[in-house]
């Protein structure tokens, strides 16, 4: 019971450091694309990444955390394919409208479903399915606006969806096949990515802002919005990893619409950006869907928990019963929650 409990807490805490490491980044990135003018969100990613390695190697000197090695194929695999699906994620909003990329960041969560349901045979109940429907809708009407399809931007969007699905179920998965700690893999993978974001960034940038990156003019504010920006990366990068490995890929999508809501409640209130009732409703229906998807998923979470005690306590009929029996249990408690399934952000949320 007690490490069920501190699960929950570790979980909660998690949920609420991506949640606040998230919004202070966009608010600070906002400051410096609308303010400052640096728009090169591609480079400025990999920049926080390198951040976040050399952060993560001073703990690790500190030992703060063990370095755990592992299938080194894997990690690289997945970390060049973590920065393959972030540079495709600002080609598909540098061609498309913000309203169809809207829609991109939509697609994520029930492509999340249907690869878990088909390559990782995960039950999502009735209920938890309702509730994602509900919380789409609500993103939906606060976020999209005008829906602009070409050739391109659509082939490019479903390169991100895809890509950034598989990213993500690869970070839960992988934590759980070898073992390791959010930070651990973070670590190793921190590299793969900064260096292929380091290298296609310029380029990218180059190509969807007509400007160059080392032209750009670097004054003193900017150079402190940048310093700012990738020393509270740190924190993004570190929860993001955290929140999958302790709950799930579709878990943090629905995370992830919650910090879409809250940006646009923040820019409101404390930026002054536009605001309409539409956003005020699709806000208010986002909240009510991920109030029943969290609810749904503790239900959910305590009946198994409850199916694996009672299987665990059965009494002894044969000397072969009670293997099976813990054998059942156990399996049930490696399984997790079956409702257990993560947006990027956007360009102007700065995804680090």
């Amino acid at each position: 019971m007690s490490e069920n409990k501190g699960f929950q807490l570790g979980t909660i805490g998690a949920l609420s450091l991506s949640v606040v490491s998230s919004v202070s980044i966009v608010i600070c990135n906002k400051a410096l694309i609308s303010t400052l003018g640096f728009t090169f969100a591609t480079t400025l990613t990999s920049w926080h990444l390198l951040v976040t390695f050399c952060s993560l190697h001073v703990a690790l000197w500190m030992k703060l955390f063990e370095h755990k090695p592992f299938d080194a194929r894997a990690v690289m695999g997945f970390g060049i394919l973590n920065g393959i699906s972030i540079g495709l994620l600002n080609l598909s909003l540098g061609f498309n409208s913000v309203g169809f990329y809207q829609m991109t960041k939509l697609a994520i969560i029930p492509c999340t479903v249907l690869l878990e349901t088909l390559f990782f045979r995960k039950l999502f109940s009735r209920s938890v399915q309702f509730s994602l429907v509900i919380l789409l809708i609500g993103v939906g009407i606060a976020t999209v606006t005008d829906l602009q399809l070409n050739a391109l931007g659509s082939v490019l969007s479903l390169l991100a969806v895809l890509t950034t699905c598989v990213a993500q179920i690869m970070t839960n998965t992988i934590q759980k096949k070898f073992k390791v700690s959010s930070t651990q893999l973070l670590y190793q993978s921190c590299p793969y990515q900064a260096i292929t974001l380091f290298v296609t960034g310029p380029f990218l940038d180059g190509m969807l802002t007509n400007k160059n990156v080392f032209a750009f003019k670097y004054t003193p504010q900017v150079l402190f919005f940048i310093v700012l920006s990738c020393l509270i990366s740190v924190s993004v990068n570190f929860s993001t990893f955290l929140v999958i490995g302790k709950t799930s890929p579709v878990t943090y999508q629905v995370l992830g619409h919650l910090k879409t809501c809250l940006v646009l409640a923040f820019g409101y209130v404390l930026l002054h950006d536009p605001f309409s009732w539409r956003n005020i409703l699709g806000i208010l229906i986002a909240i009510v869907g991920m109030v029943l998807y969290s609810y749904y998923c503790t239900v959910e979470s305590q009946q198994k928990a409850n199916e694996a005690s009672a299987q665990l306590t059965q009494p002894k009929e044969s000397e072969t019963d009670p293997l099976i029996g813990v054998e059942n249990g156990s399996a049930i408690l490696n399984d997790g929650v079956v409702t257990k399934g993560p947006v990027w952000n956007s360009n102007k949320d700065l995804h680090a």
